[in-house]
């Protein structure tokens, strides 16, 4: 499979970048097309242009400025991202991506009336979220409700990648974790994509 990993965490040494050597090493020993979108190290600019969001509801999307990741997402079968949970949301810049690269005629349709839109990535069928949170579980589960993992799994792929399975792994209390827990987590990782292939 072609599969997309798009790590959203600034630091080179993070957890977050340790989490996803886990997920691309499982990956490329498993023989599978690896390709890896670094957003910070790309220095990709999160903010929609003015260009861009005039285009929204023209035909076509001015995409020139986001050409390459839009390619890169059009040709993954699967897709993983790492990033961080940071107040219980996307870090910005991996907001920016879903903004700027997940847009009409590319990700989906508008609907001639603007009602619901219409999915355009058949092409992705397994998407893996892995992320890090500095609260314990029971602050995201029971108090917010997983806040991160209901945008992923309904609005964002639930609409434009419907026939697409969706997991989420979800690392808690991350700033107080032991070399043993983490390294339990990666195992993680790496039995649930085994589970893809």
């Amino acid at each position: 499979m072609k599969c997309l990993v798009v790590v959203a965490h600034p630091i080179a040494d993070s957890l977050c970048y340790s989490l996803a050597q886990s997920a691309i090493q499982a990956m490329t020993e498993a023989g599978h097309e690896v390709l890896v979108e670094n957003l910070y190290q790309a220095e990709f600019s999160p903010s929609l242009t003015a260009n861009e969001r005039q285009s929204y509801y023209q035909h076509p999307f001015d995409s020139s400025a986001v050409h390459s990741q839009i390619q890169h997402l059009l040709s993954a079968e699967a897709l993983v991202l790492v990033f961080p949970t940071w107040w219980f949301g996307f870090p910005a810049i991996l907001k920016g991506w879903f903004d700027r690269v997940w847009v009409p005629g590319i990700a989906y349709d508008h609907a001639t009336d603007l009602g619901p839109i219409k999915p355009r990535l058949h092409n992705l069928r397994r998407a893996l979220a892995i992320t890090s949170l500095g609260s314990p579980w029971w602050v995201d589960r029971l108090l917010l409700w997983q806040p991160v993992k209901r945008v992923l799994k309904t609005a964002i792929f639930g609409t434009c990648a419907p026939a697409c399975q969706f997991e989420m792994l979800s690392l808690y209390k991350a700033e107080c974790l032991s070399a043993k827990e983490v390294e339990a987590f990666c195992s993680r990782i790496e039995r649930g994509l085994a589970k893809w292939f």
